[in-house]
């Protein structure tokens, strides 16, 4: 019975954002112009009642509710869910709408607003933060499927991203260009950024020489370097990775040789190795 009960409460709190890629999840009704759909704008709003606790567990692993969202920022990668969970209940209460500028966050209070830049395209977009997810491996936001057409993902599923809270008295984002309609155009071309996975930090050299000695010797697809940082920290990262799918495999490979699973980043700057 308690086990049920554990089981009962993580459903709860996780809504509708899936804990695991879903089979068969996917688009509804394709989206004629996603750009002409409206940014959610932000709102002062009381937490919600739901969805808020300050920690909860799912599968085993304890996450965290911040106590505030202000000045949040981070980079990493972003997914979307789409017809699968259309009209559930989201970790807030609120139904789930695909077609709403919506997202699922792990640790941001509920709501919250943030602004959502693509890293690859330079769209950015404005979405309401009310559901939980997702808990997906190196995931640090869900789409919801409107929010992904906007933001030109829909063809590669996940995108590079820089999130940040935005409030009520900040001007919308700017537009990069609107797409012609039908399309899924991924914007302008840019240099794409690279994914690195960082697995410790240390403020002794020798620890971190250690770390990356060791991570040589298991024989994995991507060399390891230590960036210094100006706070004096030296970073062990393993990298640089071309895109989503070489993240998933270098943290299979980690997870084998028993290594830390650390988080993805991506760095305004190429990493430099002592």
């Amino acid at each position: 019975m308690k086990a049920l009960a554990v089981l009962l409460v993580t459903l709860v709190l996780v809504g509708c954002s899936s804990i695991v890629p879903e089979p068969g999840d996917g688009p509804g009704r394709v989206l004629d112009d996603p750009m002409a759909i409206p940014d959610a704008v932000p709102q002062d709003a009381p937490r919600s009642r739901y969805g808020n606790p300050e920690r909860y567990e799912v599968f085993g692993k304890r996450y965290r509710v911040m106590d505030t969202a202000a000045g949040h920022r981070e980079r990493g990668i972003a997914s979307w869910y789409g017809s699968k969970f259309h009209g559930r209940r989201t970790s807030s209460g609120e139904p789930y709408d695909m077609y709403a500028m919506t997202a699922a966050h792990k640790h941001l209070p509920l709501p919250t607003w943030v602004e959502v830049q693509h890293l690859g395209n330079g769209r950015r977009i404005v979405v309401k933060v009310n559901d939980r997810g997702p808990f997906a491996d190196k995931r640090i936001i869900d789409l919801s499927y409107a929010a992904a057409a906007k933001l030109g993902m829909l063809g590669t599923g996940t995108a590079p991203v820089e999130i940040r809270t935005v409030t009520p008295d900040e001007p919308s984002p700017a537009r990069v260009r609107t797409v012609a309609a039908g399309t899924d155009d991924n914007g302008p071309e840019r240099d794409q950024p690279a994914y690195w996975i960082q697995l410790a930090a240390f403020s002794q050299a020798a620890n971190a020489r250690q770390l990356a000695d060791e991570l040589n010797g298991a024989g994995l697809s991507a060399a390891p370097r230590i960036h210094r940082g100006d706070d004096g920290l030296h970073r062990v990262r393993v990298g640089p990775l071309p895109d989503v799918a070489a993240v998933d495999r270098l943290s299979a490979e980690l997870q084998r040789a028993r290594f830390s699973p650390g988080h993805v980043i991506i760095p305004d700057d190429t990493a430099t190795a002592d």
